[in-house]
């Protein structure tokens, strides 16, 4: 099956951008180098398609209570424009994916990852049953943007009925560009300030021209993944899988157990007392060398875990890597060595994230 293309694809292919397949996608992973697009985001602002992310909508009487049933966080306590994270277990709670809900005062949206849009679609069907709800997948009819960094906000100006600057952190508005109906978020997957914008599949590439003219560089899933690891977020395949818990990779703050129900929820309830279970931990390695997925962590000789996800860390100056490992090797200041291709190489636990800007201003 051939990879499906967003609607930036030939804006991508025109700027020189490398492409790769990606959840299903092809997918642009750098146009110039990822260090250069990844300190564009930490100093500026960069610009990513994020339009292969899945984009999920809901209408009818019962929207929120299927949406309960099956995420993690609380649904009832959020108010209209706010978007909150959390996550979709399976019955042994195990993550099936990390998604972002919202909240309209007309219905509700998601949104999930690439390669998991069918299978999540498929859990809501299933549980949907009876209930009064209608579930329209709108990916391949809209695209969606990122803009990222500290003068992303700025780059918004005049740009959007409602200014991203009045946006609290985690909240969204229905809004209108240049007359097109789009929902702007300030939300972000990066570590640094900015905002989503969802938009009609026709008008996204002129979106992107009107923010590069303003300045944002155009980064790739290259600086995407290196901007993530440093700001301690989870990457769908790598800290979370069907067979991790949201607990054990430290996203309990996104689970709450005294809901009534969902889906995962009694089996997570036995497995956060299971002392045994491998934890995320950070580390930051002391050569140069980086750690890649798979690599093994000894400590006193004896393997403990192993690496999820690891790579250079512009922001940081040292390899970083995200790893799960048995508790002894938890604690922060623990040392380990990592066997990259038959090295050890020597590495510190160290709390998550690497990196961590300053919250936006609240208004």
């Amino acid at each position: 099956m051939s990879a499906l293309h967003t609607p930036l694809y030939d804006w991508h292919v025109a700027r020189g951008a490398r492409m790769t397949e990606f959840g299903g996608w092809e997918m642009p992973v750098v146009y110039t180098s990822v260090v250069a697009e990844h300190q564009a985001v930490r100093t500026g602002a960069g610009l990513f398609d994020i339009s292969h992310m899945g984009r999920l909508s809901f209408a009818g009487d019962e929207a929120q209570a299927l949406i309960d049933r099956v995420f993690t966080n609380d649904v009832a306590g959020m108010k209209d424009f706010q978007a909150r994270y959390g996550l979709i277990c399976n019955d042994r709670g195990g993550v099936q994916d990390d998604v972002l809900v919202y909240r309209w005062p007309y219905g509700w949206a998601m949104v999930v990852n690439a390669a998991n849009r069918t299978k999540i679609v498929g859990v809501l069907e299933a549980e949907r049953g009876t209930r009064k709800v209608q579930i329209m997948d709108q990916t391949t009819l809209t695209g969606m943007l990122a803009l990222q960094g500290p003068k992303a906000i700025e780059m918004t100006c005049g740009l959007f009925d409602v200014d991203p600057a009045t946006l609290k952190y985690y909240h969204a508005a229905a809004t209108r560009s240049r007359g097109l109906q789009c929902v702007v978020s300030r939300t972000g997957y990066t570590g640094e300030d900015g905002v989503e914008v969802m938009i009609g599949g026709a008008h996204v590439a002129a979106l992107a021209d009107e923010f590069v003219s303003r300045g944002a560089v155009s980064c790739g899933l290259g600086a995407r993944d290196t901007l993530r690891l440093e700001a301690g977020m989870p990457l769908y395949g790598h800290e979370l899988t069907e067979e991790i818990d949201p607990l054990q990779a430290g996203l309990g703050w996104a689970v709450q157990l005294d809901k009534e129900s969902f889906i995962g929820r009694d089996a997570l309830l036995r497995r956060r007392d299971e002392s045994a279970r491998p934890r995320r931990v950070g580390l930051v390695l002391e050569g140069t060398r980086s750690a890649r997925e798979g690599c093994r962590i000894l400590l006193d000789g004896k393997a403990v875990g192993k690496v999820t996800s690891g790579a250079p860390a512009p922001t940081v100056g040292k390899p970083v890597a995200m790893a799960y490992v048995e508790p002894q090797a938890a604690a922060a200041g623990t040392k380990v060595a990592i066997d990259v291709r038959g090295k050890a190489e020597s590495a510190k636990v160290v709390p998550l994230p690497f990196y961590k800007r300053p919250r936006p201003p609240v208004h």
